[in-house]
């Protein structure tokens, strides 16, 4: 439990929105009000919580009850809410991803530096017991060389006609809503190394298919013909980074293979593999000790406590202790934005492309010797 008093305010009271209400209410703090444009949303979430409810976020972020605000609508939208709230003087936990484009993320970005409040982005994988133990177990695998990170539905489109996949709300599509996660899981493996040089294949296959196949109703009254569907359905990608060590990426929707979320870190003294977001992992050694041998070790974590769940403790102790959050910083969400924006365009441009470094201190003297230069003028 919490030894403060936090009121926080969600905005999107969609399931997520629930999720992440009902996770910070166990931990300690009062979730005092929320914000949607729907009213049957506003009406739930008030007759759950008791929180005084809004039409749009605005009202929200200056309510005096609200101390932080939890941002869970639609990629597009990240940016107004989150640096409202920021102005407004409030810690905010934005939801995956930090934004639909990397300039959006940059502005949120530099809207963070200014703020009073803390800022801190939705990967909740990095929490999950199997990272958990993976995380205690670093020393064991030496020099981490190669991550193979998988997040792959068989069939799984959210559906034609939905915000996932317009592209003027998500910004993507399965690249940006699960490719996401495992790109930020595995840099996060490899200490957010410096990233090199990234390619990839971003592919829409599936979405304008009326005989598309969804056997576990995933689309909901699919119809190919009458939505359009500008968005990436799978993705291949290739991250190098510093000192030779390199990410491979497979992210989809919809493809012809088995369902897989299966991360594998190489390590030149060990080996981890488990699935993204599980509490089970394995590490893979081999020895001389008697004779040569494999030694594979399976270690089974505590699943009462999830990754979201984790991760929402982490926002709420960083607040009460008033100090910058040691993890889900805006630094590595803007990084995993800036990959995610090199993959499409190495798609579009059918190149490798190289980004920049993210290091947020040069980007806030960058501002600071701007704002005094504009001064003596």
């Amino acid at each position: 439990m919490i030894d403060a008093d936090i009121g926080i305010g969600v905005v999107g009271l969609g399931g997520m929105g629930h999720l992440h209400a009902r996770s910070v209410e166990e931990f300690g703090a009062d979730v005092v009000a929320g914000a949607d444009l729907v009213e049957a949303q506003r009406e739930g979430f008030a007759a759950e919580f008791g929180a005084t409810t809004y039409e749009t976020h605005e009202g929200l972020v200056v309510d005096e009850d609200v101390d932080a605000v939890i941002v869970t609508t639609p990629n597009r939208f990240h940016e107004p809410i989150t640096i409202d709230a920021l102005e407004a003087g409030n810690h905010v936990l934005v939801e995956k991803p930090l934004a639909h484009t990397v300039e959006s993320a940059e502005r949120i970005a530099d809207a963070a530096l200014e703020a009073e409040g803390i800022c801190m982005v939705g990967f909740h994988n990095r929490h999950a017991a199997s990272m958990a133990m993976f995380d205690e177990q670093r020393d064991r695998f030496g020099e981490l060389t190669h991550v193979e990170a998988n997040y792959v539905r068989r069939r799984g489109v959210p559906g034609p006609g939905s915000w996932f996949t317009d592209p003027d709300l998500a910004g993507g599509g399965s690249l940006l809503d699960i490719g996401v996660h495992a790109i930020d899981l595995a840099l996060y493996a490899m200490d957010f190394p410096e990233v090199v040089e990234v390619s990839g294949v971003a592919r829409s296959t599936f979405g304008m298919d009326d005989d598309y196949a969804d056997p576990d109703g995933f689309g909901d009254a699919w119809d190919g013909s009458a939505e359009t569907y500008e968005v990436d359905d799978s993705v291949s990608a290739f991250i190098r980074c510093e000192n030779g060590r390199t990410i491979s990426l497979e992210a989809a929707w919809a493809t012809n293979r088995e369902p897989s979320m299966d991360f594998r870190v190489r390590g030149t003294d060990a080996g981890a593999q488990f699935d993204i977001g599980s509490t089970d992992m394995e590490i893979l050694e081999a020895g001389t000790a008697g004779c040569d041998h494999y030694a594979d070790v399976n270690l089974t974590g505590d699943a009462s406590l999830t990754g979201h769940q984790e991760q929402d403790v982490r926002f709420l102790e960083t607040i009460a202790a008033g100090v910058e959050p040691e993890t889900n910083t805006i630094e590595e969400a803007l990084t995993v934005q800036r990959v995610i924006d090199a993959i499409y365009r190495s798609s579009e441009t059918g190149r490798a492309q190289r980004i920049e470094t993210v290091d947020l201190a040069e980007r806030e003297g960058a501002a600071a010797d701007l704002e005094a230069t504009q001064q003596t003028d």
